[in-house]
């Protein structure tokens, strides 16, 4: 038996509690999770890692080694035991690189040569990497995490990226012209970024943009398909939006839809200004 006055209580705690949501939930959160993986940190890669040069393999393993040199993301260890066509040599070059010191080689796989292309980890480092090679990304021609092709850097373990549906309306200005007005958008959650709000086509004033030649990969979303720029009565913006007609299947739910950088246009979602962004990643 509920004791007197309990039902009134409640139904004021539930009213209480109805109009705070309303005022928490007014205008949109700019905060986002932070990066959390300290520079230095080493982890093991569950997945077999490939790189290939000139349609060779210079590596194949599944011993590869997650190592941060900078709070963004990793890049893999390779054990020098696992390379397959790769041989090292010793440029007799020596610097401190994020996770401690390393001894510079080039990579010749076949009658390739890629100078200055490895990094083999000295005494100093995190212990793990020890008899590992850390490759400059563009040294090889492709990666492989399986037989999946990664582009631009490893995806970190520790990131996340969600496109998700939303209610929320977009309107997108700039210099004073609307260049996109939307009742519904699907926002993209990438870990250490902004929430980006990605808009159908139908919604976009094409007329306002300029296509340019501009193509960005992310190892998480893919290649980009078209970057537009908009030039108003007094300034030029360029490449202040991108599109995705082939996202990776992480990030399908963006195919053919097109976001506007909040650092570079003034965004309106459900209907107040957000305070523009500092950061500058799709």
């Amino acid at each position: 038996m509920r004791a007197p006055g309990f039902q009134d209580s409640h139904q004021a705690g539930r009213a209480h509690h109805s109009e705070h949501e309303v005022i928490t939930m007014a205008t949109e959160s700019v905060l986002h999770p932070s990066l959390i993986v300290p520079i230095g940190h080493v982890e093991p890669v569950p997945r077999r890692i490939r790189g290939m040069i000139g349609g060779r393999v210079a590596f194949d393993t599944r011993r590869a080694l997650y190592v941060w040199e900078w709070q963004a993301y990793p890049q893999f260890s390779i054990p020098i035991e696992d390379l397959v066509d790769g041989v090292l040599h010793d440029d007799k070059h020596t610097e401190q690189l994020g996770a401690g010191p390393a001894h510079r080689h080039t990579l010749q796989v076949g009658p390739e040569i890629r100078a200055g292309a490895g990094w083999v980890w000295g005494e100093g480092a995190p212990g793990p990497l020890r008899d590992t090679v850390r490759f400059e990304w563009e040294a090889l021609d492709a990666w492989f995490e399986e037989e999946e092709p990664v582009f631009v850097h490893p995806r970190s373990p520790y990131s996340r990226v969600d496109a998700l549906r939303s209610s929320s309306s977009v309107r997108v200005e700039s210099d004073g012209a609307v260049l996109a007005e939307a009742v519904g958008c699907v926002k993209l959650f990438e870990t250490g970024l902004p929430t980006r709000y990605y808009l159908n086509p139908m919604d976009v004033d094409w007329s306002r943009l300029r296509r340019s030649d501009t193509v960005t990969r992310c190892p998480y979303k893919g290649t980009t398909s078209s970057y537009w720029s908009f030039d108003s009565a007094t300034a030029s913006h360029e490449d202040i939006a991108w599109t995705y007609d082939l996202p990776t299947i992480h990030a399908n739910r963006i195919a053919g839809l097109t976001a506007f950088y909040n650092e570079h246009v003034d965004l309106y979602v459900d209907g107040f200004l957000l305070p523009k962004s500092t950061d500058s990643t799709r």
